[in-house]
């Protein structure tokens, strides 16, 4: 009896249990998984360095418009001597000029006419990077939303269990009363007594533990979700979860073309050949269209203004030929590097493909027997209960299959948050988890 009742603690303990939660906020288990996606710091973070990723696209094209630039000086100089060798007109000998004050002026238009693919290299790296960057926050959203129904599952775990707890402890309350009065009356003996009031202290015991635990769960959940830290959930009904597939089955073909983790890795790829792409362009000259306005002058000696020009300007340069090729072998490793992660990304995608289906499976095949169990361990108590009172059975046998009746009301209800859990494990292996 001790050892049943032992195990039965265990069980408590070892369960993510918690308090039944006051009636203040009801949140859907679909509530839940958006909220996560969407509220929670990692999916803000996520956000963010989208965000990041998208103005660094735009400064890559930027480099596509011309550059422009204005500049002007002004300087006293010491009085210097000015010998000009410039004949003047009459034969005379220069003037004496004291020149100590010199002005300049310039503006210049550059536009890139050929660049050998590097800008739009750039442009490509930018935006291939953007879809890895949004690959990897979808996968970590999801990665989110599997934590916050893993913790919503845990809670329903907790108050079920919390529930059943309570119930079984009114029913035992009863029976320590009723024993009371029959060993008042001489109809049983104190020991019969002391078992039931040991059976109520076990189960008040687990469910204080049980209180303490969905407190824990609840603040973590509100936490999570980024919620009021004092909100309250109320009890969750499983049976507002909608769409949940029993015949549903992962697909590893379906899984390594839709998965995100996949798609980013993908697109880290693109990125890698863009990059080979922009380091072989380093080889190539460019070439630039030029415009131009200069201004100058010095004190009594000399004003130009109005010298405007236009032409081309090209540029190669010559050591890229033999340096270059070294850039090009390291781009090229980064590329075969990617290759074989992606292969053992897509092992890992097989594996849990295959092993989301078994455990969907196996969930639902234990569902089925913890009902038979249940139904099993009712009857065995009302059988029990019937040879207690008939004299038949003793008070070990009528409080073992109290404990069992308890066990296998909360292993049923343990299952059915497992069976969802499972689901939606397998939609995540399968690339098909909406967190929108």
């Amino acid at each position: 009896m001790k050892n049943k009742l032992a195990n039965l603690s265990a069980l408590l303990l070892l369960s993510p249990l918690g308090l039944l939660a006051q009636d203040n906020k009801h949140l859907t288990l679909e509530e839940i998984i958006h909220m996560a996606a969407n509220q929670s710091v990692e999916a803000k973070t996520a956000d963010t360095k989208i965000l990041g990723r998208q103005l660094e696209v735009e400064s890559a094209k930027s480099k596509q418009l011309p550059d422009a630039k204005l500049s002007g000086q002004y300087m006293a100089m010491t009085t210097p001597n000015v010998n000009l060798k410039l004949a003047l007109g009459d034969g005379g000998s220069a003037p004496d000029i004291a020149a100590n004050q010199l002005w300049l002026g310039q503006a210049s238009v550059s536009m890139p006419i050929y660049t050998g693919g590097r800008i739009k290299g750039g442009i490509d790296i930018a935006k291939d990077v953007l879809k890895a960057e949004e690959w990897n926050a979808v996968a970590s959203k999801e990665q989110l939303a599997m934590r916050a129904v893993n913790l919503y599952l845990s809670l329903y775990k907790a108050q079920q269990t919390n529930l059943l707890i309570a119930e079984n402890i009114k029913q035992s309350e009863q029976r320590v009363s009723d024993f009371k009065a029959m060993l008042d009356n001489g109809l049983i003996a104190r020991n019969d007594l002391l078992k039931a009031e040991l059976q109520l202290s076990n189960y008040q015991v687990s469910l204080q533990e049980a209180q303490k635990n969905i407190k824990v769960l609840n603040y973590q959940l509100a936490n999570f979700l980024k919620i009021d830290e004092d909100t309250q959930l109320d009890q969750i009904n499983l049976g507002e979860v909608n769409g949940l597939d029993l015949g549903l089955k992962a697909s590893y073909e379906t899984a390594k073309t839709v998965r995100s983790d996949v798609k980013s890795m993908e697109s880290q790829r693109l990125v890698a050949e863009d990059q080979l792409k922009v380091t072989k362009a380093a080889t190539l000259p460019t070439v630039s269209a030029t415009a131009g306005y200069n201004a100058f002058g010095l004190q009594k000696v000399v004003t130009v203004t109005n010298a405007a020009m236009v032409g081309v300007g090209i540029s190669y340069d010559i050591g890229s030929l033999y340096k270059n090729k070294r850039e090009v072998n390291v781009v090229k490793n980064r590329i075969k590097q990617i290759d074989e992660n992606l292969e053992l990304l897509n092992d890992r995608v097989k594996v849990q493909v295959q092993q989301a289906n078994e455990s969907y499976m196996l969930a639902q095949k234990q569902d089925v027997v913890y009902r038979q169990a249940l139904d099993q361990a009712v009857e065995n108590y009302r059988i029990t209960k019937d040879k207690y009172d008939n004299g038949i059975a003793d008070t070990d046998d009528l409080l073992t299959a109290d404990v069992q009746q308890l066990q296998s009301k909360i292993n049923l209800a343990i299952s059915k948050a497992n069976t969802i859990e499972k689901y939606y494990d397998l939609l995540l292996a399968n690339g098909s988890l909406n967190i929108k």
